[in-house]
């Protein structure tokens, strides 16, 4: 048990990125109906995570995470669940094979509907409203209504995440997909906060991570996270330094728990040859038991002059060779990938096999934030990764 902590104990710390409610009463009402649900996931889950992710820092799995960029109410089907899932696992097959390693699957699934954002508001034809922060806090539509903030849309997002996992354990083969979303909307994660007989752990997902954004000095998030028994990742973009970075581990791991923490490298292609080894030896030289993972999603975002973000494929391409090098060069394994993806044939991502150009952006550009690869960009991406750890096979082999 974490001394001096309780699920409500980030009240006391700065809880960046938060909606404000306009009725206090009615999300005290709410939180306390859901703090009396059945916990989405066990503990029992979490743990076995967590192990898997032990195996992984010693060289003997790899995690594959993956799905969407922020999950929505419109999107809810069967077949967007399959779809995801049948793309992690395509995924999955290539890496095993290359790699001869077990794949640890994690989704973006089944929980991943807040978002941070950069502004308080969004401004179009003369006005201005609250910016859209994923459908568990306010509804995507350039109106008044839609964007105020409403508890009651937690519970829908509970109940798709309840429908999502069952979905996903009719579908589960020998290898279990687990769930994960950034922890960011704290008071639907403390009413989903459940106890066990080893200590307290979330039950809204198996994983959960702290963004580049909550991740500061004296952070709320850092404090909600610090006292869960759950495996948990850490997003390390190109501002974090070494002694920050150490900072976070010890509060976050001070027993050093193998399994506990994943570190989400998010440099961009530009920044990730300078900013990345730093943080690598430092975690290496203080001997702290990690898995080095990349995300070369968030930092290669772009906006074209028709106003779209996208992400071009070869600039992923890009920082996930250089994570790798990077990693081979510290003496240090690059145990996995943390993709935005899913498995419609979306024109979000340029480049590819097919290229989606610029052009082709508008024909189905259908993401609620950031773009995502689509299925055939994915299991690109996934080959290039595969070559990458046959390359390291091989090596170890000689």
């Amino acid at each position: 048990m974490v001394q001096d902590w309780t699920p409500a104990s980030w009240r006391a710390l700065e809880a960046r990125h938060q909606p404000v409610y306009a009725d206090a009463a009615a999300l005290d009402a709410a939180l306390r109906e859901l703090a009396a649900y059945p916990p989405l996931v066990s503990s029992l889950e979490a743990h076995a995570l967590k192990e898997q992710l032990a195996e992984a820092q010693a060289g003997r799995a790899f995690l594959l995470q993956g799905g969407d960029c922020a999950e929505s109410f419109a999107e809810f089907s069967p077949e967007t669940i399959r779809g995801t899932a049948l793309l992690i696992e395509t995924m999955a097959r290539h890496l095993a094979a290359a790699s001869g390693l077990r794949i640890v699957r994690v989704g973006r699934i089944a929980g991943q509907f807040a978002k941070p954002r950069s502004r308080e508001l969004e401004h179009k034809d003369g006005r201005a409203l609250p910016m859209y922060r994923g459908d568990i806090v306010n509804g995507i539509a350039f109106d008044e209504n839609a964007r105020r903030p409403d508890p009651e849309r937690m519970f829908r997002a509970y109940g798709q995440s309840a429908a999502t996992l069952s979905h996903l354990r009719a579908l589960a083969g020998p290898e279990p997909l687990y769930t994960s979303h950034e922890a960011l909307l704290l008071p639907y994660e403390q009413a989903l906060t459940r106890r066990d007989g080893a200590g307290w752990y979330a039950s809204s997902a198996h994983f959960l991570w702290v963004g580049d954004r909550t991740r500061f000095a004296a952070s709320a998030h850092v404090e909600y996270l610090r006292g869960l028994t759950n495996p948990i990742g850490i997003k390390c973009g190109p501002a974090l330094r070494p002694e920050a970075l150490l900072g976070l581990l010890e509060i976050l791991n001070p027993a050093r728990e193998p399994g506990r923490i994943t570190l989400v490298s998010r440099m961009g292609l530009d920044q990730v040859e300078t900013a990345l080894p730093p943080l690598l030896r430092a975690v290496a030289a203080e001997d702290h038991p990690v898995l080095w993972t990349c995300d070369p999603m968030h930092g290669n975002t772009e906006r074209t002059a028709s106003g779209y973000k996208t992400r071009p494929l070869g600039r992923i391409v890009g920082e996930l060779r250089a994570f790798f090098a990077a990693a081979r060069a510290e003496g240090v394994r690059g145990g996995g990938i943390h993709v935005e993806m899913t498995g419609r044939d979306v024109t979000e991502c340029t480049g590819g096999a097919d290229p989606v150009t610029e052009a082709d952006l508008a024909a189905r550009y259908q993401t609620h934030c950031d773009p995502r690869l689509n299925r055939a960009q994915a299991v690109e991406v996934a080959e290039l990764v595969a070559a990458e750890l046959a390359r390291e096979r091989g090596a170890e082999a000689a």
